[in-house]
Formats: C-alpha cells, sequence, structure tokens
C-alpha cells in the first residue's frame, strides 16, 4: 500500500470500521481473511480502537467444538454525536449514538435566523439534551448541522442559504469555534444521503439516489459508494429543473422550478384554493388524503407524475440500483410514492430502480448527525472546528 505508515493505518482502520459496519461482529481472523490484511496489521489496528473505546470485544460463544473466536464490533454505545437541522421557525435536534440511534431528541423555536441567533440556540441546546440523556460533554465525538441551500463541505462554508440569506458563511467554523467540538456542515439531502449511505436503505449499495419530497425537493447521487457533489458542490437540485417554462416563482428567484410545482407548498396552497380559503393546514390536507377526498387525492396524483417524469430523466443519466425516498411527504404513502413510480416507469429507457422509503419522525436531524458520524468512518472527511 503506497503511503507512509501513519497513512496506511488510517486506511486500515477505516476498512475495518466500515466492515464491522457492514458485517456486524467477526473475529480477527475473519476480519484478516475478509481484508485481505495480515494478522500483525489486525491485531495492530485492533487493539488501537479498542484502546479508543471506538470498538469492543463482545462475548464469544461456545459450541461443540469449543470457544469460538472472539468477534469484534464497533462500540456504538459509547460515543455520542449531535445532529441539528436548521429551519426557518426552529431547529430539530437529536443526540445519537455512533449508529445515528436517538437517545434525545428536541426542538429548540427560534426566531433570529441571523448565524448568531443560531449558533446561541445550538449552544443553549446541547448542555440540556446531554444532561437529559444523563451522558457526558467527552463523550461526544462531533456535531453535524444540515442547512437548506449549498454548502462547501470540504470549506464548511454555507455558499447560499436563500431561506435564511445567508451567503459564503463559515458556519461550521464559528459554530465548531463557539462549542469546542468538531463540526461538520452540509445540504440537507445530502445529509440525509449520509445517513441512508451508513445505517438506511442504501447502506449495502454503491449506486443509489436519495430522493427527499417535503418543502423542497432534492436529490443526492451516491456513485461509487461517494456522493457525486460535482465541480462546485451544486450536483443533484433536482427540484430546480425547470418544470414549468415561465412557470411559479421558486425561493431559489427563478420561475418554473419542479419544486415550485411539487413540493408540499404547491400542494397545500392548491388544497386551499379549491376550498376558497388560506387557512387550511397540513393537517386538514392530509385528513383528506387518509379520508380519500378526490380532490386531495388528485393533488398527490398530479404533483407525484410529475415528480417521476423529471425523475426518469436521472434514472437514464445514472442508471442507480435503487432510489431511496425520505422527506415528510413519505408520510402519504403510495398516495404519492404509486404516482412517481408509474410516471418513471412509463419514461426510463430501459433500468427500472426499485424506490424504497425510508423516512421516520426526525430523519433529518439523525441524518445531520450522520455527517459527524460518518467522520469516524472516513478519515477522508475533516470538521470545520
Amino acid at each position: 500500500m503506497r503511503g507512509n505508515s501513519s497513512t496506511s493505518r488510517a486506511l486500515n482502520r477505516r476498512l475495518i470500521l466500515n466492515l464491522l459496519r457492514r458485517h456486524g461482529p467477526v473475529s480477527r481472523a475473519e476480519i484478516a481473511t475478509i481484508t485481505g490484511l495480515s494478522p500483525a496489521a489486525v491485531t495492530f489496528v485492533v487493539a488501537e480502537l479498542v484502546e479508543e473505546t471506538l470498538i469492543i470485544e463482545r462475548e464469544a460463544v461456545s459450541g461443540a467444538t469449543g470457544r469460538r473466536p472472539v468477534p469484534i464490533d464497533i462500540n456504538y454505545e459509547a460515543h455520542l454525536a449531535f445532529g441539528f437541522k436548521l429551519n426557518a421557525d426552529g431547529i430539530d435536534c437529536v443526540l445519537t449514538d455512533l449508529a445515528t440511534n436517538p437517545l434525545v431528541t428536541w426542538h429548540a423555536p427560534i426566531s433570529d435566523t441571523s448565524p448568531a441567533g443560531m449558533i446561541k440556540a445550538i449552544s443553549e441546546a446541547m448542555p440540556q439534551m446531554l444532561a437529559e440523556s444523563g451522558r457526558l460533554q467527552s463523550e461526544v465525538m462531533g456535531i453535524g448541522v444540515s442547512i437548506p441551500g449549498e454548502v462547501d463541505v470540504s470549506s464548511g462554508i454555507c455558499r447560499r442559504s436563500p431561506r435564511f440569506g445567508w451567503h459564503d458563511l463559515p458556519f461550521g467554523e464559528l459554530l465548531g469555534e463557539h462549542v469546542h467540538v468538531p463540526t461538520w456542515i452540509d445540504d440537507d439531502i445530502s445529509a440525509f444521503a449520509v445517513a441512508q449511505k451508513l445505517f438506511g436503505a442504501g447502506r449495502d449499495r454503491r449506486n443509489f439516489v436519495a430522493l427527499a419530497v417535503g418543502t423542497g425537493i432534492g436529490t443526492s447521487l451516491i456513485i461509487n459508494g461517494e456522493i457525486y457533489r460535482g465541480a462546485r458542490n451544486v450536483a443533484g437540485r433536482f427540484g430546480h429543473i425547470t418544470s414549468v417554462p415561465n412557470g411559479r416563482l421558486c425561493e431559489c428567484g427563478r420561475h418554473g422550478c419542479l419544486m415550485a410545482h411539487a413540493a408540499e407548498p404547491y400542494m397545500l396552497e392548491v388544497w386551499r384554493a379549491s376550498h376558497g380559503t388560506k387557512s387550511a393546514s397540513r393537517a386538514d390536507f392530509v385528513a383528506a388524503v387518509e379520508a380519500g377526498v378526490p380532490v386531495a387525492i388528485s393533488i398527490l396524483e398530479e404533483a407525484g407524475a410529475r415528480i417521476g417524469h423529471h425523475l426518469a430523466d436521472l434514472v437514464n443519466l445514472f442508471d442507480p440500483e435503487v432510489i431511496v425516498v425520505g422527506g415528510e411527504a413519505v408520510q402519504f404513502g403510495e398516495t404519492l410514492i404509486g404516482p412517481i413510480r408509474r410516471a418513471m416507469e412509463e419514461r426510463v429507457f430501459f433500468s427500472k430502480p426499485e424506490l424504497l422509503p425510508d423516512w421516520v419522525p426526525g430523519s433529518w436531524a439523525r441524518g445531520a448527525a450522520a455527517l459527524a458520524t460518518q467522520g469516524i468512518f472516513d478519515f477522508e472527511r475533516s470538521p470545520s472546528g
């Protein structure tokens, strides 16, 4: 292996940790066989990881042939990660273990969406969440923050967030310096994709698309096991494909974007217009869908068909193994996903990837926490602060 011993050790650490993440507990001998590393190299790296409490020896199982080798596993419970999903009206917060299993969930209402206001809300939430969980600050390995907008993950800079009016903001560095914890930032959909790649429906996939439908519409492309970001970190802006030329105004400032004609705000606006009221809530719309009200169903069918129409082009271009679907609109189930699937399959050239819904409450914040967790499994990523 090229590189100095430090680089080789880092590569071996990554190799072993990701093997354990994918396969669960295995013995040292099995690690050597699967990875091709020498038994000595495995012993060295495992000892180092045990000392850092990143991995742990599980109980060996005795059988008819005697005691089996001691299995090694990731010590998910010993370390913590914070996840924060920034919204215009508040911050979704979560404290997780290294497998992004939530220990404490929190919602921090916020009226000040300036960088200082967001940092203040996060720094105040952290000790309260630790106290509620009974855990210590020293157990926190990192913070992940997902931001709606364009993010340069290598520098920790939010290049643009129309929702907050941010431009070229080193949010990761500012937050990291304030809370003194390694910090990673990314856009919402990429954070969701990271969580799917590590522990979700994309765990065993090398090539897949993460599609999110909610307040906005976005995709993240995972190619050969890595997020494809493009030359300027803006690949996957699926919601900003022009769907209706000279159509509705999008939050990005352009007209006719897909998200302006198919995301939840559009659905709710059409629903309210059909009832001649501006007061109908999302809960009213959800109730109407569950009751099978024809107008509500037709709104979802129209939005789903529009999304599926454009999704077919993405499939034709990238040929993903599967499409993992998340976002708040997954709540509508087959009423929305069915039209997406049918419209996509009508227009694809050859491949018909399966649509896999994978969404639970708090998924956005858990995706943010996965940004910090990913730093453990991918030594090439560096925190911002």
